[in-house]
């Protein structure tokens, strides 16, 4: 009920923006510009940043919807999105909106508008300097380097017919790794760089709060969550690194757990109503009448009451408040409790 009646502006005032504005994002515009103006304010990325596509899944109706047949969902929304390398945190993020409208030109030099730092290049942009396209002439293993005041192409020969180009702002010198290969440094940072925006994908996938929907702006909400939770993650991390070590491998799920908990608890003090379920409103009522006391009493201990050695129990008694268990302990209405 609450995904199918969610709103983000004016529907009254949408199609007045719509034809004024000519943006296709008006219904999430507002929303979104708050929430990406914020993304590069919290975190400060390191030396190396990836700048790649995401693609939320999304089949209903959105005329500027995408096919892209290298991502698992195929059909959704595509996103520019800069990526901390070491962290895969989400710097910065840009919609692709298509065209304006349906008779406008083609966009040219999208990629060149969007990554500023290291890209693949692709053989048919004239720039490029005829000797760096040559494969017939050159050795396998071989690299051919073209430098510029701000930028350095390279060509590799990783086999016969086989020509890797790219393009550098980061590099202004011949620097080739040593071993089989002989790559060049340009092709090494590269391949170490790349998948900082997939490896998020794979992680908000994980742990995600998306729901089937026909209507797009939800969809894009339901991924700004995602990435908000993760980003959380990254920032306590850094503030904490040891928080949850032994248990590595599932502190995501700890921390999203914990994050949920926070952000209910006080929305549950402050309700007056019950809910109708009668387990929900059992569990209302005691998170509303029992404080969380020190960490050290939700513990588990030993029952008080037990001779000799027994399971470790986690009941308390909330008299005494000494550990007991289910043999000791009685279960009473809140009826004859009163």
């Amino acid at each position: 009920m609450l995904t199918a009646t969610l709103r983000f502006d004016d529907r009254l005032t949408r199609a007045a923006r719509r034809l004024v504005q000519q943006d296709k994002l008006a219904p999430l515009r507002e929303v979104w510009d708050l929430w990406a103006a914020r993304l590069p304010l919290a975190y400060n990325p390191g030396e190396d940043v990836c700048v790649d596509e995401q693609l939320v899944g999304f089949r209903g109706r959105c005329n500027f919807k995408q096919y892209m047949p290298s991502k698992p969902a195929k059909y959704g929304i595509k996103l520019w999105v800069v990526c901390d390398v070491a962290t895969s945190y989400a710097w910065g993020i840009i919609p692709y909106l298509g065209k304006t409208t349906r008779d406008a030109p083609a966009e040219r030099g999208q990629g060149k508008r969007v990554v500023l730092e290291l890209t693949e290049v692709r053989r048919n942009k004239p720039e490029l300097p005829p000797q760096l396209l040559q494969m017939k002439s050159r050795a396998v293993l071989s690299s051919l380097f073209g430098f510029t005041s701000t930028a350095t192409a390279v060509s590799y020969i990783p086999k016969r017919r086989r020509n890797v180009l790219l393009l550098s702002t980061k590099h202004h010198q011949v620097q080739i790794q040593e071993g089989p290969q002989q790559k060049p440094t340009v092709i090494i940072d590269y391949n170490r760089c790349k998948g900082a925006v997939d490896n998020l994908d794979k992680l908000v996938a994980t742990y995600s709060c998306r729901r089937k929907t026909r209507r797009w702006p939800m969809s894009l909400f339901c991924n700004m969550l995602d990435v908000s939770a993760y980003n959380a993650l990254v920032l306590w991390l850094s503030v904490e690194p040891a928080w949850n070590q032994q248990k590595r491998s599932i502190r995501r799920r700890l921390f999203l757990q914990e994050l949920g908990t926070s952000m209910v608890r006080p929305a549950q003090a402050r309700r007056t109503r019950l809910p109708r379920s009668s387990s929900a409103a059992a569990l209302l009522e005691v998170q509303q009448q029992v404080e969380p006391g020190p960490a050290q009493e939700q513990t588990k201990k030993r029952c008080h009451l037990c001779r000799g050695k027994r399971s470790v129990h986690a009941r308390f008694c909330h008299a005494c408040g000494q550990a007991v268990c289910k043999e000791h302990s009685t279960v009473v209405c809140s009826a004859c409790s009163c």
